[in-house]
């Protein structure tokens, strides 16, 4: 399976502004209650918490969409 990059310039990302900065879901809104419904998985655990910070290094794996890993981009 394809692992998708995605790249942060901080230290870390709320998961919430993840899954936006992805493209995987558009809104706020949308993000709370798709987290409250199914959840991602974070490094294999489930996690519902929009504010969970994820680091460089981070796997999420959103069903039926795919598997997103957080790196550091190179300033």
């Amino acid at each position: 399976m394809m692992e998708e990059k995605i790249e942060i310039s901080t230290d870390y990302i709320p998961l919430g502004q993840f899954l936006k900065l992805a493209n995987i879901l558009e809104s706020g809104g949308m993000i709370k209650v798709f987290l409250q419904e199914n959840g991602v998985y974070v490094n294999d655990e489930l996690e519902t918490r929009r504010g969970k910070k994820l680091y460089p290094g981070d796997t999420v794996y959103v069903e039926d969409v795919g598997t997103f890993v957080v790196i550091k981009s190179a300033e």
